[in-house]
């Protein structure tokens, strides 16, 4: 599969989505993210796509943020409408029944971290830097970093970031929090390829009702998030994985989960 901004492939319930702009850094521009919502969309209601990979083209960027030669254009009803447009496909990605992984093999600035920090799980190359140099162009961090940073990685840290625009290494990156794990810059796709297949072999139901609790919990105090989660708890003790799991469990033998 391919758009004009974007490759697909899909195997082994896993979705690869390389962001194909090399030449612009693989910059995003209002048609990339429209393709992206779109992909997304359309790989959702794929049954054998579990997990969904996003990347870049080549070896320097992930996304290295919005296209700010467009964006230097944008009179401010404009600008306004192409962040709401990034909002809606990054919370695309947070509502998505799809586990999805950002493989960061280069940078992710301005817009690509806000893409990243969209994501379930952030694994980096060693060559990455990372950042939110909004600042450094007059402007604030708009497609959702003054929001997910702060509950990423602490409020403090997050300000220093973005009052700053550095631009921090992977390694800096993995003791903030802000990515999961740094692999060899040759290595990283191979070990996201191996996080995702060990996902998408998993039940899941049972995969999408963690996503929506925590999603949907860290919206709540505590007691009422307590309670939710002990909805969604419940609700497990109808699908048949609940029965194959425990099932298999007690009888000492490997679960056999139904595709799907």
């Amino acid at each position: 599969m391919s758009d004009k901004n974007l490759v697909i492939t899909i195997a082994n319930q896993v979705a690869l989505i390389t962001i194909n702009r090399p030449q612009a850094m693989n910059a995003l521009n209002p048609a990339t993210i429209i393709e992206l919502s779109t992909a997304i969309a359309a790989l959702e209601q794929q049954a054998e796509v579990h997990v969904i990979i996003i990347t870049g083209a080549g070896e320097k960027a992930f996304v290295a943020g919005g296209d700010v030669a467009l964006m230097r254009t944008l009179t401010p009803i404009q600008a306004r409408d192409v962040a709401l447009m990034a909002a809606e496909l990054f919370q695309r990605i947070e509502n998505s029944p799809c586990v999805v992984i950002a493989a960061i093999n280069g940078y992710a600035l301005g817009g690509g971290c806000e893409l990243a920090l969209a994501c379930d799980l952030r694994l980096a190359a060693e060559r990455a830097k990372l950042g939110q140099p909004e600042v450094n162009l007059g402007i604030i961090p708009g497609w959702g970093g003054t929001q997910r940073l702060p509950r990423l990685i602490g409020i403090s840290r997050a300000k220093e970031l973005m009052f700053t625009g550095e631009r921090i290494s992977a390694e800096h990156a993995l003791k903030l929090g802000l990515v999961d794990h740094v692999y060899p810059d040759d290595q990283l796709l191979d070990h996201a390829q191996a996080l995702a297949q060990t996902i998408a072999a998993k039940p899941q139901t049972a995969i999408r009702m963690i996503k929506e609790a925590v999603k949907n919990g860290m919206s709540m105090d505590q007691d009422n998030a307590i309670r939710y989660e002990a909805e969604l708890f419940g609700m497990c003790f109808t699908t048949a994985e609940q029965k194959e799991g425990m099932d298999a469990f007690l009888e000492k033998r490997p679960a056999v989960w139904k595709a799907g």
